[in-house]
């Protein structure tokens, strides 16, 4: 899987979860082996982003490493809050 498909498979599982899907915006990095993926979506909709206890970010989290592992990959994403 490339780093496109996991951008694309971020956004597809942010824009599931928010009231507001234009909002949702995504920046990528590379940092040596690890891609990085900046999530930033509508400050209505942070609390559904991250969850109960960060449970539904770490989830998101879960899937992105193990579909990025299968190919060979690390992943790291991070949730950013503008205020």
């Amino acid at each position: 899987m490339k780093q496109d498909e996991l951008l694309n498979l971020l956004e597809y599982m942010t824009k599931a979860l928010v009231d507001k899907p234009e909002d949702v915006s995504i920046e990528q990095y590379q940092d040596g082996k690890t891609l990085h993926l900046d999530l930033q979506v509508n400050p209505e909709d942070i609390g559904r982003v991250i969850g109960k206890h960060g449970r539904v970010a770490n989830a998101m989290r879960t899937l992105l490493r193990m579909v990025a592992a299968r190919n060979g990959q690390q992943v790291m994403m991070d949730i950013i809050d503008v205020e």
